[in-house]
């Protein structure tokens, strides 16, 4: 995920060539049924999990089901599905997360959560700290991290440059394994998104946790929605924007 490039090394006023371990991102297009549906600026891992979520996410398909074959070459990943003659929306280029054009969000027709999943902060707590820890992170500065739990267990992590193609890559996971979303939450190192929210709200992953920000659409869409959106998840702190009844012994929020 990283490679060693040259860099020169500056402290105080000293200069020393050397080398930093710096993160990997690669253009990867994907075609649906021999047609381009987009191309990822991404980390190079896990692209059979990246793809089967992000072909649920965006709605291409129902289920790991309808997925005939995936066929990964170099910068290329080639999907076959059961409908050959599905109808893809129009051509994207998503970037790492931070300002790139993603989704197109129609908020009247986003699905509701359906689940009475609760988890208590002390859980939350424990959990951020012990999945928002990377070596990676720690080695190269520049890599989001999400993971995928219940009350049992980590069920899955992903770490790439860009945070929406981790979630995609966890729920790709979980489709994969036949692990019901609706009984599980997601913890994200980085700011949530409104496309953040929309893809939880696909999956039916009732609570969504960041040890960062949120936005206000976010926010906006998730309070409509049904969708637990926890903030600022650590010291033993966290901000509860939507849904806290999700929150065990936590009550409504006032203005």
């Amino acid at each position: 995920m990283f490679k060693k490039i040259p860099c020169i090394r500056v402290e105080g006023e000293t200069f020393t060539s050397g080398q930093h371990e710096v993160i990997e991102e690669v253009p990867l297009a994907l075609f649906v049924n021999g047609r381009h549906a987009m191309t990822a600026m991404m980390s190079p891992v896990q692209l059979e999990e990246f793809v089967t979520g992000y072909l649920f996410t965006e709605q291409i398909i129902k289920g790991i089901d309808e997925i005939e074959s995936i066929r990964i070459d170099k910068n290329r990943m080639s999907v076959i599905t059961k409908n050959l003659f599905k109808v893809l929306g129009p051509k994207k280029t998503i970037l790492s997360g931070c300002g790139g054009s993603t989704s197109y969000i129609d908020t009247e027709k986003l699905p509701k959560i359906t689940s009475d999943y609760v988890i208590s902060p002390r859980e939350i707590w424990s959990s951020a700290k012990a999945v928002l820890n990377s070596e990676i992170h720690v080695t190269t500065g520049g890599i989001h991290i999400v993971a995928l739990l219940d009350h049992e267990k980590i069920l899955a992590v992903s770490e790439d440059i860009g945070r929406h193609n981790a979630l995609d890559r966890v729920i790709g996971t979980a489709l994969r394994e036949g692990i019901d979303l609706s009984h599980t939450y997601v913890i994200v190192s980085g700011r949530i998104s409104s496309e953040m929210v929309r893809k939880c709200l696909i999956a039916n992953i009732p609570v969504i946790v960041s040890r960062g920000a949120t936005t206000t659409l976010a926010v906006e869409i998730a309070e409509k929605t049904g969708l637990a959106v926890v903030g600022f998840a650590r010291g033993g702190k966290l901000n509860l924007y939507s849904h806290p009844e999700r929150i065990t012994g936590s009550g409504p929020v006032s203005g």
